[in-house]
């Protein structure tokens, strides 16, 4: 059980660093399109790019799983979910496009790490999500060092107003991500092609409405190719993650997103390094060692459970059995007698117990 579940968190974790690394284009290459296109367009067609590019890899996968069983789909049961998720994805990119306007793209990367302490808190709260002291440490360095970024000079506390902007949209993102969190079981594909599609959409039309759209295709097709791999092929891996590791650690893992967007920033914009930048970047390295070394496992009761998801019977939750002889990952509504065991775990949908 010890093995299954280090296999299954090493995975997730991978997912999450996979997801970081794609978004971390997005800040840099977005400022440079940025001078052709609006804040909002650039919204509506990184998500439009992330919604038409995974809708094609979607009708791949279906022509090459055909004879697979398929994961589950998004149901009227995750309509509250799936609109909330469209409405703040149409808001927070809208908000980082404005920021990115204001502030050079490098400290726009770090800041985006504020989605982290959204996400954790939001969880927290309102979705019950447990945290252990060395992720509460962790959450506490990523904010330090995001103060330390707020501000254009550290001698004279002048305020940045495009950092106020990035946080807005981290505060969206992080509620956006737990909406997410509940779909996670669901088809991590069709998730992906219906926000991005959804909010790309929505950003468009407001887009339409202040009369910012564009006519220069090059711009144009190059946000749609930047959307597709920042924003769908991270979102997917995202996803994915969050399936098994919830919504915190997927977060707190996606903080390597920043630096990759840094470096970049760097390399392509010759934007330069100062001494807050770096007191920053060793905090929040710090800080993610904190939340990767974590450990949680104890004594944990299952209650009564009926849902609908993609899983085998390799481990000790799914022990209900088949008419047929099923081997592998299937999907199908299944229910869970109450458990009682010990074994370590994150917070998925199997482990949503308090502490």
């Amino acid at each position: 059980m010890k093995l299954i579940f280090q296999n299954k968190r090493s995975i997730a974790i991978l997912f999450a660093i996979m997801a970081a690394i794609l978004y971390g284009f997005s800040s840099p290459l977005s400022k440079l399109l940025l001078v052709k296109i609006s804040p909002y367009l650039m919204a509506s067609l990184l998500y439009f790019g992330a919604g038409i590019g995974m809708f094609f890899v979607n009708l791949l996968n279906i022509r090459l799983r055909k004879d697979s069983v398929k994961e589950s789909k998004l149901s009227k049961k995750d309509l509250p979910y799936t609109i909330g998720m469209i409405l703040l994805d149409i808001l927070a990119p809208i908000l980082l496009m404005i920021g990115l306007t204001y502030s050079n793209a490098s400290n726009v990367s770090l800041l985006n790490n504020f989605e982290i302490v959204a996400t954790t808190f939001i969880a927290m709260l309102f979705f019950k999500e447990s945290i252990g002291k060395r992720m509460a440490w962790a959450i506490v360095l990523i904010v330090i060092a995001g103060v330390v970024l707020s501000f254009e000079d550290i001698n004279q506390f002048q305020f940045s107003i495009g950092s106020l902007f990035v946080i807005g949209a981290s505060i969206c993102w992080g509620l956006e991500n737990n909406f997410t969190r509940m779909l996670s079981l669901k088809n991590s594909l069709q998730i992906v092609v219906v926000k991005g599609l959804g909010s790309g959409l929505g950003s468009l039309i407001i887009a339409i409405t202040l009369k910012q759209l564009s006519t220069d295709w090059f711009y144009i097709i190059y946000a749609l190719l930047l959307g597709f791999v920042a924003y769908g092929m991270s979102l997917f891996f995202y996803i994915r993650a969050q399936r098994d590791i919830g919504a915190t650690r997927t977060a707190t893992f996606y903080a390597a997103a920043p630096f990759v967007g840094v470096i970049l920033s760097i390399v392509i914009l010759s934007e330069s390094i100062t001494i807050p930048f770096l007191i920053a970047l060793a905090i929040m390295l710090f800080g993610s060692y904190l939340a990767v070394s974590e450990k949680h496992g104890h004594f944990h009761i299952h209650e009564i459970l009926s849902h609908d998801h993609l899983h085998n019977h390799n481990d000790l939750h799914h022990t209900h059995t088949h008419d047929d002889n099923i081997i592998g990952e299937h999907s199908h509504n299944h229910s869970h007698d109450e458990l009682e065991h010990t074994h370590p775990h994150t917070p998925d949908t199997h482990h949503k117990h308090q502490h």
